[in-house]
C-alpha cells in the first residue's frame, strides 16, 4: 500500500501558485484523508463482515445443538409421565380388584372367611374387626381381624392355605391352637392383618374392634 506523507498532501492541496489557501481548510483535507486511509487499512486487515458471517453460522450450530438437546430432555419428560401415569393407573386397579372399600370390608370378609372355612371342613366362631390409620397415607387404612375356628388339623391346613391364596392379601400375624379334651379338634385363633381403601374422609385415631359372628353383618 502507498504511503501518504504530510509533506506531499500539502503540495498536492497547494494548488497553483497565487491561489490563497485556508490553513484550516487543508488541516481538515489532511486529517480527513488520514481517517480515511485508516479506516479502508482497519478494513482490509479484520474484514468484520467475513467475521461476522462465521460468527453467524457458529451461532445457528450452537442453536440448533440447544433445540436437539431441549427436544431430547422434553422427550425423556414425556416419556417419564406417561411411565408415572400408566403407573398410577396399574396401581389404582390393583388396589380396587385386591383392596376391599372401608365401608364394606367387615362384611365383605366375613363372608369370604366363613365361605373359606366351609370350603376348608372347618367351623367359624366369633370374628372382630379393628381399624388402624397408617401413618403417612391418606388412602390406606390397616384393619385387624380376629377370628376363632374349630376343626381337625388337616382341614385347618386347608384353610390356612386357603388364605394364604386369598386374593386380598391377607397376612396372618399370629396363630394360637387349643386341642378339645375329646376327639381330635383343635380350636384356632388367627389373628390377620388386611389393607383397606379408604372410600370417603377417614377419620382420626384407631377405631375400637367390633365382634361379629357367621351370618351377621356390620
Amino acid at each position: 500500500m502507498p504511503r501518504i506523507s504530510i509533506a506531499s498532501l500539502r503540495q498536492r492541496l497547494a494548488g497553483p501558485p497565487g491561489i490563497g489557501r485556508s490553513p484550516r481548510l487543508v488541516a481538515r483535507l489532511v486529517l480527513g484523508v488520514l481517517v480515511a486511509a485508516n479506516l479502508v487499512a482497519a478494513a482490509l486487515v479484520l474484514r468484520p463482515w467475513a467475521s461476522s458471517a462465521d460468527s453467524l453460522a457458529g451461532r445457528a450450530v450452537s442453536l440448533s445443538q440447544e433445540v436437539k438437546q431441549k427436544q431430547a430432555t422434553a422427550d425423556r419428560l414425556r416419556s417419564l409421565v406417561s411411565k408415572v401415569s400408566t403407573a398410577r393407573t396399574d396401581g389404582d386397579t390393583f388396589m380396587a380388584s385386591n383392596l376391599l372399600d372401608r365401608r364394606t370390608v367387615s362384611s365383605t370378609l366375613l363372608n369370604e372367611l366363613d365361605q373359606m372355612a366351609r370350603t376348608a371342613g372347618i367351623k367359624q366362631k366369633e370374628v372382630s374387626f379393628g381399624f388402624e390409620l397408617i401413618e403417612g397415607s391418606e388412602s390406606l387404612t390397616r384393619a385387624e381381624i380376629t377370628a376363632g375356628y374349630e376343626g381337625s388339623y388337616a382341614n385347618l391346613t386347608r384353610f390356612l392355605n386357603l388364605l394364604d391364596h386369598s386374593r386380598r392379601l391377607l397376612i396372618v400375624d399370629s396363630l394360637a391352637a387349643t386341642p378339645q379334651p375329646a376327639g381330635e379338634a383343635l380350636e384356632v385363633t388367627i389373628k390377620l392383618n388386611a389393607f383397606v381403601r379408604e372410600g370417603a374422609a377417614r377419620e382420626s385415631g384407631s377405631e375400637q374392634s367390633s365382634a361379629l359372628t357367621p351370618g351377621r353383618e356390620q
